[in-house]
């Protein structure tokens, strides 16, 4: 039995030039962690995740300093940028007349209708998505008193959310449904993806830090895309962004939905290891992290997991007692000293990509 189930076909739009949904396939956003009003900042902090393999970009717009920062920080990127909006519906508005590719609200604490009126014309005039953000957290009183933060109160609030914009004849839109544990967030999924078409940008919120946060996401986002669901994702970590962007494309290459930049493949050690390892492979990914070309590369802790067991790898080197060795599709090339082999490797991975 296949791993991966047919993807659902939703509805497509367009973030900018990123289309999402449809045939489009599964797009990596994450969000700054810079202020946006620091449009300096934030702008340094939005190439390096551009340079990383984000796609999609988000920031937090609260207050009108940084809407306005919004026009200066688009003059410097060249991916879209989505305003990340509560509450105040000026704010929506001015971030969307400052450039913004695109905004995600809660209409439920956006106010009255008229306001969510306002924001939709807007969006709508300038031709951009709006993304209902449903957060389990954050539930309209009403449902969470009478169903509590369950997955149904979530697609309820979701799927009103929906006819709220359509009924404004706004139709441009995607919806995420976040929960902070896996089990409600693949629930809630399973549910509104039953009920609509609309994309649907896949998270996990508040997953916690780089291992609790990196192991949720997974399994969550993981089961998701594997049955077909899901149109575009963020992996949210209590860490620098770029950590997020890393772990989104390493879910989607795991399960074989897309790949970009180099494979890395390192062994666990144990007594045979002669090299530090643990910060031989740290340097490599470091290194490759703004690579794109789609290679397997290996490190391998000794001569014994080295050639042989990393055979599969375009490229890799392997540790040994003060010497190592350079291996190509597991056939030796040529000694080299355990301090350089960090170096010649990256070097030979530069000539092969070039």
């Amino acid at each position: 039995m296949p791993l991966l189930k047919p993807r659902k076909k939703t509805r497509e739009i367009s973030v900018g030039n990123v289309k999402i949904g449809g045939n489009a396939p599964v797009a990596v956003q994450s969000m700054i962690t810079a202020f946006t009003e620091d449009s300096k900042a934030a702008i340094a902090q939005i190439k390096e995740l551009s340079a990383a393999g984000c796609e999609i970009v988000r920031v937090a717009v609260p207050g009108m300093d940084a809407a306005h920062s919004i026009k200066k920080i688009k003059k410097e990127i060249n991916i879209p940028l989505i305003a990340d909006i509560h509450f105040d519906y000026k704010l929506a508005i001015a971030s969307a007349e400052a450039g913004a590719d695109g905004l995600r609200i809660n209409p439920g604490n956006i106010g009255e209708k008229k306001k969510i009126k306002a924001v939709a014309d807007c969006a709508r005039d300038r031709g951009i998505p709006i993304r209902i953000g449903v957060n389990a957290g954050s539930l309209d009183k009403t449902i969470a008193e009478k169903m509590g933060a369950t997955p149904q109160a979530m697609v309820k609030s979701g799927m009103n959310n929906i006819r709220l914009l359509e009924d404004l004849d706004f139709h441009n839109i995607k919806i995420s449904l976040k929960a902070s544990d896996v089990e409600r967030t693949v629930e809630a999924y399973r549910l509104m993806s039953s009920k609509t078409d609309i994309p649907l940008h896949l998270g996990v919120t508040e997953a916690g830090g780089i291992y609790s946060g990196i192991a949720k996401s997974s399994i969550g986002m993981g089961m998701l895309l594997a049955e077909g669901i899901g149109d575009t994702m963020r992996v949210s970590l209590t860490r620098n962004p770029v950590e997020e962007v890393r772990a989104a494309w390493e879910i989607l290459r795991a399960l074989k939905i897309r790949k970009r930049g180099p494979e890395l493949i390192s062994c666990p050690t144990c007594g045979r290891c002669r090299i530090d390892l643990f910060t031989i492979a740290e340097q490599v990914e470091k290194a490759l992290l703004t690579c794109s070309a789609t290679i397997k590369v290996a490190v391998m802790g000794c001569i014994v997991n080295g050639p042989g067991e990393a055979k599969e790898a375009d490229i890799g080197i392997a540790g040994g007692d003060g010497m190592g060795i350079l291996f190509k599709k597991g056939k030796f090339i040529k000694k080299v000293k355990q301090d350089m082999l960090v170096d010649v490797l990256l070097n030979e991975i530069k000539t092969m990509t070039e």
